[in-house]
């Protein structure tokens, strides 16, 4: 079945971020001119997704009011003959459909995507966690969906990271290995260097199958009070196979102060009509 609905959970405190994030939703920070958020929509929608569902939390208005329509903002560039500037406004107001649903209580990443069972329904779906930004030549949910055309169960994405750094992500244990796919055996939540059982870390792109709603209805709250998805997922192991897909590109973990730096400069080197010349003022800054 093809993939066409995406869930993005948004409602997180983005407490890393205090105090800028305070009254303002960390997603919305921006990557030079374009929000976190826009840059992971947009890969939804390059790979396929007609339908998305954020999963808000109170204080996320304004995520809602950056894809909706803006009549007075488009009023005032139409009348200053700013078609280009109009013509990108409206473009994100017409990017993909879009459904909004409250986490009312911040009860883990499992909850968040329960809570929108309903509107996705008894079919396969893409989850995209908002601080990661992957930068690739084909979107990573592409890669992932064509992996999912062949195996038919979840796939979620992983990266090979430092073995001193496995104590920040879940980590899974391979069954068998075949180029970039990985059938999964076990995962782990954060272990200890000492105790990871590979260095493939779980990174925040998964396709789902819907039988994962009913086993997070009965995922007793861990670690916190929260309802974790890594536990629904080992669950759902014992029942059907699991495949953990190496996707090609880099990635940014734009909700870490370090991440979200190297992502500004990043992407602003890369822009056309800004990279020379930030490039020329890094360089003229002579830092050792």
């Amino acid at each position: 079945m093809k993939i066409k609905k995406a869930v993005i959970p948004v409602a997180g405190l983005g407490t890393r971020f205090l105090p800028a994030t305070k009254a303002s939703p960390k997603e919305m920070l921006p990557l030079v001119d374009k929000p976190i958020i826009q840059y992971v929509v947009e890969e939804a929608i390059a790979s396929g997704i007609e339908h998305i569902t954020m999963v808000t939390g109170r204080g996320k208005r304004a995520i809602e009011d950056h894809f909706d329509i803006s009549v007075e903002l488009e009023s005032a560039l139409e009348e200053k003959n700013a078609n280009e500037m109009l013509s990108e406004i409206q473009k994100i107001s017409n990017m993909v459909s879009f459904n909004y649903t409250r986490q009312k209580k911040p009860l883990g990443l499992g909850h968040a995507i329960l809570c929108a069972a309903q509107i996705v329904g008894d079919e396969p779906f893409a989850v995209f966690l908002a601080d990661d930004i992957i930068s690739a030549k084909k979107p990573c949910m592409k890669q992932m969906m064509d992996v999912y055309d062949e195996v038919g169960s979840t796939v979620i994405a992983i990266q090979e990271v430092a073995k001193e750094e496995t104590k920040n992500y879940g980590i899974i244990e391979p069954e068998s290995s075949n180029g970039r796919l990985h059938k999964i055996a076990n995962m782990v939540e954060k272990p200890d260097p000492e105790n990871a059982p590979s260095r493939l870390a779980i990174i925040g792109r998964y396709i789902l199958v819907p039988e994962i709603f009913d086993i997070l209805r009965e995922t007793p709250p861990g670690k916190n009070g929260e309802i974790q998805l890594t536990d629904a997922l080992k669950k759902l192991l014992e029942k059907q196979s699991m495949y953990g897909y190496e996707f090609e590109g880099k990635r940014y973990d734009t909700g870490d102060k370090l991440g979200f730096l190297k992502a500004t400069v990043e992407f602003a080197l890369n822009r056309p009509l800004l990279g020379g010349q930030f490039r020329e003022y890094l360089k003229s800054l002579n830092i050792n």
